[in-house]
């Protein structure tokens, strides 16, 4: 007997089809599992047959061979359990022939035959819809996930019985609804909060709403690390389909609660500065994405950017121009999205004192070097926006916050937002200054009168390459949006200068 059962398997962040097939024949009893299935899928067997027989079900005693087509795909979960049990029921004519028709199925079963969560639902209810399929089979917990695709019918299951009384009519499939509330937005300190360093603020301000990548420089305890969580909390919220692409990406990972809904703020990672490569960008035996990926459309922080391995940083480089991973192995090629704010906060040198007024550097100039040469020319040039923090006088540590421009996070993404739409409105695509190319912005970055001459005389006079004179005419352009002005004036290109230090340094 020969029976059939409908899944998927997870590759990269997007679900592949996949068809579970069972076969009875004539010898001992044994169940053999073929299709390139890891070690999770290969267990299996075990987790199958129990639940078989503590759900009140006849365990074939024949030999049994069950196929994960096609063969030449690597498979990599527990997901395939449940379509295993069902095609195995169908096979011992315990479940109707037809009751699978046009239905996928996912989910880990449990040896009392009660259904698990599963990574990665809400990708494969995205492929069963393309495929045209008529249901989705998911576990309880998966059921919200799932039905955030439109258009694809989904029955929660809580086990194995469940599921079999469901596909016969005697009993009532759970009930799926969809959307969910968005999820509590995670804590991001308000700007009011932050003492001094307008500088850093207004840093802030064009990185969000230009999108352009800002590196902190300063002695330790000047507020990086606060200025840099204050940033998710100046963008404005996603768009139904950023939220969905964003909530995909976190289901494949694994990282979204059970009856967890849309994402609908934009995320704020910060990882170790321990981490590996596959962990920054992706990668693995089987393709996760990583720490880059899972903050698309929102920010990446590195804090001590410097500590952080060298060979770790340089793989950012690739991904921050294009803003797409691209993972190329002998046996597979993948993408992941990118489009992310990467902010980074590093010490002047590893004493953190270098160029303080009060404390003495205890480094030297060896140590120094040393300290910055883990960070790469090729690595700074793609960080747009780079400013010198001081350390805060006595004054500004002991101010009560009543600084007339120190103005709250509400207030400055209210103003990111009116010049974003601005910019998107006049950027080709809806592009963001700093992504959009530049023979589509020729006529926006055009300079005129003291703007052009002041341009010539930095040109001569700083080492810029051509990357980084193409940044600071895209940083330009978002100041000048900000200030609701159709021309680079002068007064902006200088503002967007004074955010090139290291470039001068080099002068």
């Amino acid at each position: 007997m020969l029976a059939f059962c409908s899944g998927a398997c997870l590759f990269g962040i997007e679900a592949k089809p996949i068809q579970v097939e069972v076969d009875l024949a004539p010898g001992l009893p044994g169940l053999q599992l073929v299709g390139l299935g890891d070690t999770s899928g290969r267990e299996a067997r075990e987790r199958v047959r129990s639940a078989l027989r503590n759900s009140g079900f006849r365990v074939p005693q024949t030999r049994v061979v069950v196929s994960l087509a096609p063969a030449d795909l690597r498979k990599e979960g527990p997901g395939f359990d449940l379509p295993m049990a069902l095609a195995l029921l169908m096979a011992t004519g315990q479940q109707a022939p037809d009751a699978l028709q046009g239905v996928w199925a996912t989910g880990e079963l449990g040896l009392d035959g009660s259904l698990r969560p599963v990574r990665g639902v809400l990708a494969m209810a995205q492929a069963a819809k393309k495929a045209g399929a008529r249901a989705l089979i998911v576990p309880s917990e998966n059921g919200q996930e799932a039905a955030l695709v439109q258009g694809l019918e989904v029955w929660p299951a809580k086990g194995l019985k469940h599921v079999h009384n469901a596909l016969a009519g005697s009993v009532a499939w759970g009930v799926a609804t969809a959307p969910m509330p968005p999820l509590a937005k995670e804590f991001a300190p308000d700007l009011a909060t932050v003492r001094g360093q307008l500088h850093g603020r207004r840093a802030l301000e064009i990185a969000a709403c230009g999108g352009h990548h800002l590196l902190f420089i300063g002695p330790p305890g000047c507020g990086k690390t606060l200025l840099a969580r204050c940033l998710p909390g100046l963008l404005p919220p996603l768009s139904p389909e950023q939220a969905l692409e964003l909530t995909q990406i976190h289901s494949v990972a694994g990282l979204l609660t059970a009856g967890g809904g849309l994402l609908q703020q934009p995320p704020f990672r910060a990882p170790h500065h321990g981490c590996s490569g596959v962990a920054l960008v992706g990668g693995g035996a089987y393709p996760r994405p990583g720490e880059l990926s899972l903050a698309h459309r929102g920010v990446l922080f590195l804090d001590e950017l410097a500590e952080f391995r060298r060979d770790v940083l340089d793989h950012l480089r690739q991904p921050l121009e294009t803003g797409m991973v691209h993972l190329a192995r002998a046996r597979f090629s993948q993408f992941f999205p990118c489009q992310l704010l990467l902010v980074a906060a590093t010490n002047p040198c590893p004493c953190g004192w270098w160029g303080d007024q009060v404390r003495t550097c205890r480094c030297g100039e060896r140590l120094r070097r040393q300290y910055w040469s883990r960070l790469s020319g090729p690595l700074l040039d793609r960080l747009d926006l780079q400013v010198l923090l001081r350390p805060l006088s006595p004054a500004e540590l002991s101010d009560e916050g009543n600084h007339p421009l120190q103005q709250s996070s509400m207030e400055v993404a209210r103003r990111v937002l009116l010049a974003k739409e601005r910019m998107i409105a006049q950027n080709p695509k809806g592009f963001n200054n700093a992504e959009a190319p530049l023979e589509n912005m020729k006529g926006r970055l055009r300079l005129q009168g003291p703007a052009k001459n002041l341009w010539v005389v930095t040109l001569e006079r700083l080492y810029l390459s051509a990357r980084s004179a193409g940044k600071v005419l895209r940083v330009a352009r978002t100041i000048a949006d900000l200030e609701n002005s159709e021309k680079i004036e002068a007064v902006h290109l200088a503002e967007a200068l004074s955010y090139r230090p290291l470039d001068r340094k080099q002068a």
